[in-house]
């Protein structure tokens, strides 16, 4: 569990302090072998006979496989590894990622992702604003700042890594791109498992959820994915007008393309889940995070209250019983 500051009176920090050890007592019963935590020159029971491949952060010792790295005991087919805990992001091909621009350079955006090194987005590696698949000409190149610009956060996909170890990233899809009217947060990359899905739609609040496997978690308001090309050939006739009266919008029609003050208030209490889930250090997934949402809905709790020191307490007692009636159904 990572360490947090919180104002728990004695009551609440016993009741805190049981809860963790249940969870923690829990975890390693429901746990097998493979996936134990280990701490540097534990033994690692693996079976010799099948031919063990001993990979990052274990070492042959007598004959035994031990641990040289604290973090838990994974397993792919016969190769056997420790991933550490606490560590960077460690990015592999086809990661959903969200990053910050930090610099626009000739043909790229560099972007920060949590990773050692800031990571690259080409310009012929997305899709353009007109949605045609063309050649990259230099009026493009000068227009960069107009589709990211610096301190935008956009959401892509590692397409691979460079010479000089940075990554490579692509978005030639409609999902991915700009963000934007949401929260940015930030949390250990290790919470954060690696699925088939790391993008949600949270239909019944109007909101878009992205888990990016670098720790950087968007929160914002729900915007529809269209094709661009279907959308430039419907819109074509009209494009010419829209563009001389979006200059004289008036200050009304330009505030009801604000966000709403009830998605605000729902983004802030899901990014508040977030946070929780986080500092209790449990692992992120969008079930637990509606389960955290409701739960503060149902009683009235105000969105600031969910970081008070009983909320935390209430989630940990929660996710006891949860592990427990899980344990049990198995």
């Amino acid at each position: 569990m990572r360490e947090f500051q919180l104002k728990l009176n004695e009551t609440q920090k016993i009741r805190l302090d049981k809860a963790l050890q249940q969870i923690q007592a829990l975890s390693s019963k429901n746990n097998s072998s493979a996936f134990a935590s280990v701490i540097v020159a534990d033994t690692i029971p693996v079976n010799h006979e099948d031919g063990v491949l001993k990979g990052h952060g274990t070492s042959d010792l007598d004959g035994e496989v031990v641990a040289t790295l604290c973090g838990v005991v994974e397993r792919v087919n016969k190769l056997v590894y420790v991933r550490t805990l606490r560590a960077r992001y460690k990015p592999e091909i086809g990661d959903i990622v969200v990053g910050r621009v930090i610099e626009i350079v000739p043909k790229r955006w560099r972007i920060e992702i949590n990773f050692s090194q800031d990571a690259v987005l080409m310009l012929s590696s997305m899709n353009m604003p007109d949605g045609i698949q063309r050649r990259r000409t230099a009026v493009d190149e000068l227009n960069m700042r107009s589709i990211f610009e610096e301190n935008d956060v956009i959401c892509a996909e590692v397409r691979g890594f460079q010479h000089d170890g940075s990554l490579h990233l692509q978005a030639r899809s409609q999902k991915y791109g700009k963000l934007e009217r949401g929260q940015l947060l930030t949390i250990p990359p290790y919470l954060v498992k690696r699925r088939k899905q790391h993008f949600h739609h949270l239909e019944q609040y109007g909101i878009d959820l992205i888990l990016g496997c670098n720790g950087f978690i968007w929160v914002g308001e729900h915007v529809e994915v269209r094709d661009a090309m279907v959308e430039d050939q419907e819109n074509k006739p009209d494009q010419l007008i829209k563009m001389s009266d979006r200059n004289l919008m008036s200050i009304e029609e330009q505030e009801q393309t604000y966000t709403p003050l009830e998605t605000r208030k729902v983004i802030c209490r899901i990014a508040n889940a977030v946070r929780v889930v986080s500092s209790l250090g449990f692992n992120l997934t969008v079930e637990q995070i509606m389960d955290i949402v409701e739960m503060s809905i149902s009683p009235n709790i105000e969105i600031h209250e969910m970081l008070g020191a009983e909320f935390y307490v209430q989630i940990a007692e929660r996710e006891v019983e949860r592990r427990s009636s899980a344990g049990k159904r198995k």
